[in-house]
Parts: structure tokens; C-alpha cells; sequence
């Protein structure tokens, strides 16, 4: 548990830090209706519609997450040239986030998920996409684009989902530039990327990531240090902190000190985004000069809120006050 003294002060140094959030940026589309009926020409449920609504998706939920704790997101990364993508950009603006760094490249669409969703059940998702790697020739461009206001950012996130953006150049640049710079750089994983990651300040897989990626089956918290402190020689990372769902979760820091923060106890309505509520949360903790402990905790309250809220959502300033100061 953290001090009242403690978690006020660092909640009242959310406010305007800049936030570096690389990544693959998505629109969330969501149908939301009743089910009455099956069809006639399958066995597949009718829903009638009775609500349509568009939220920022991966990296943008995080950029949007960052905005709503008060802090100022810079996202760096590609749409197409298509409605999903001028959609997108409006969300921003509408947000008042700078997508200075948000370049469009015609020859690929923007990343788009259809989830259709009756009486809170998600009924099924298409996906619009294409993976390969963004052109170069995009990535030279967001790159000189960065180095232009690198130090003007506390934290940097890098939010990979695997749809081509984050690449082992590209990391490594970053991961460079956040070195000389001595910025935080949290970065939300990917199992097949993994040998990308090396360098990073803290990552933050989930448990069946930190599984898969460590080999060791974690059953309990003794299992959960074993994996932890095995990626941490990994990726040489100062800091991993394994997100364990309703188990809380386990950080394991370089100079041996491992922190298991149980999970606040809430009703889970939907995980969608939780992983992105915890990397912002926890970038503008650190860029608010946290400790990675004190991160950690205000992440794990975030978390705990968000699971509680249906589809793409955010947490506000002071819904994580009044959550990290009744844990």
C-alpha cells in the first residue's frame, strides 16, 4: 500500500506530462443491439442494432487512456487513406491529442475491428487489416519526426500488436534514443517479437505471455517471481511486471526486488484495453517520478476500473484517486 501523501502527489504530476506513444494505431467499431431471433438462413443469432460507435484502438486507446489521466500523448504511427483512418483522426481531435506523428500510407488500410455485441455478449469480431512491415521509407519519416522533439517527452510507450509497425529497427532506435535520453521505455509485448525487445526500461507481458515466453507455468506467485526474474536476464530489462488477471500482479525489478500487488476485487465485465489502461498508467507514473513500485500500484488500481466497464474504455483522473486511495 502507498501513503494518501504519496499517491496525491504523484497524481498531481499526471497533469501535462508528454507521453511517446509508438505503436499500431486501430478503430474499435462497436454494434451493440438485442438478440430476439435466430436466423432463417443459419443457426447464427439476429441482432438488432441499436447502438453504433467508433473508439480508438490499440495504440490509440492508449494515447486516449494518457489523455484522460491528464497527461499529453504524442502517438507515432500509420492509418491508410480511407474513411477508418480520417475517423481516427477525428477521434484525436476531438480528444485535442497532437497526431503531428500520424502519417498516412495509401497502399495499406487502417486497421479496423467490427465487434458486434448483444445483452453485453460479444457475438463475434471482423478484423480488417493487413500485418506486413510499414514501407521504410514511413518509418524514416515518423522517426525524423521524433528526433525533432525527443526531449521534450517524460516516458515512451511502445504499443505492439503485431500489424507492422513495430519492427527490430525501429525498436532499436527508440530503445537508443530513450538510453542517451534516460527516458522510461514501456513497452506492451508480443510473443513472436520478442527478441526486439532487449534494452527496454519495463515490459509488461500478461501471464500467458510471461508463460510462453519464460517456460515456466505460473500457478502461484513463487512460479510468477521464477518467470519474471528469467525475462528480466532476457530482455536485461530494469523492470517486468507480469498483469495476472484476477490474481493482481508480480514486479520483478533488475537489482532483485519482486512486488506481488494483488488485484483490487471488482466484477470484470471486459478486458478489452486493460493492457493499454496499465502501460499508460504506469509511463505517466514514472514520468511523474514514481518508483516502480509506486507505478505499479496506481496501474494495477487503473486496471482494476477499466475491467469493470464494457468495450474500449478509459479511466479518468479521478476515478484512479478515489480507487488507489481505498486500496
Amino acid at each position: 500500500m502507498l501513503k494518501s501523501s504519496t499517491i496525491k502527489r504523484i497524481l498531481q504530476r499526471f497533469n501535462g506530462r508528454r507521453i511517446a506513444v509508438w505503436g499500431d494505431l486501430m478503430l474499435d467499431e462497436f454494434l451493440r443491439g438485442r438478440v430476439t431471433r435466430i436466423s432463417p438462413e443459419a443457426p447464427v443469432p439476429i441482432v438488432e442494432v441499436t447502438e453504433h460507435t467508433f473508439h480508438l484502438g490499440g495504440a490509440g486507446n492508449v494515447a486516449a487512456n494518457i489523455s484522460s489521466l491528464g497527461g499529453a500523448p504524442s502517438p507515432f504511427g500509420v492509418v491508410g487513406k480511407d474513411e477508418a483512418g480520417q475517423k481516427l483522426r477525428r477521434e484525436f481531435r476531438k480528444m485535442q491529442i497532437d497526431c503531428r506523428g500520424v502519417l498516412t500510407d495509401p497502399h495499406r488500410p487502417t486497421t479496423l475491428k467490427t465487434r458486434v455485441i448483444a445483452e453485453h455478449q460479444q457475438v463475434v469480431r471482423a478484423d480488417r487489416e493487413r500485418k506486413e512491415a510499414v514501407h521504410a521509407r514511413i518509418q524514416s519519416r515518423l522517426l525524423r519526426l521524433w528526433a525533432t522533439g525527443i526531449g521534450r517527452y517524460g516516458a515512451i510507450i511502445v504499443s505492439d500488436y503485431e500489424k507492422g509497425l513495430v519492427t527490430r529497427d525501429l525498436l532499436q532506435s527508440l530503445i537508443s534514443h530513450a538510453a542517451r535520453k534516460k527516458i522510461p521505455l514501456c513497452l506492451d509485448p508480443k510473443i513472436s517479437h520478442a527478441p526486439f525487445y532487449r534494452g527496454a526500461t519495463l515490459i509488461t507481458p500478461n501471464h500467458h505471455e510471461a508463460e510462453r515466453l519464460s517456460g515456466v507455468t505460473i500457478d502461484n506467485d513463487r512460479a510468477a517471481e521464477r518467470a519474471g526474474k528469467r525475462l528480466l536476464q532476457q530482455f536485461e530489462a530494469q523492470a517486468l511486471l507480469i498483469t495476472r488477471g484476477e490474481h493482481g500482479m508480480t514486479l520483478c525489478e533488475a537489482a532483485g526486488r519482486v512486488t506481488h500487488i494483488p488485484a483490487q476485487a471488482r466484477e470484470v465485465f471486459d478486458v478489452t484495453g486493460a493492457g493499454d489502461t496499465v502501460i499508460s498508467t504506469l509511463a505517466l507514473a514514472l514520468a511523474a517520478g514514481a518508483s516502480m513500485v509506486e507505478a505499479a500500484f496506481l496501474a494495477n488500481a487503473a486496471a482494476g476500473i477499466v475491467v469493470g466497464k464494457l468495450g474500449t474504455a478509459t479511466v479518468s483522473m479521478e476515478e484512479l484517486r478515489k480507487a488507489a486511495l481505498l486500496s
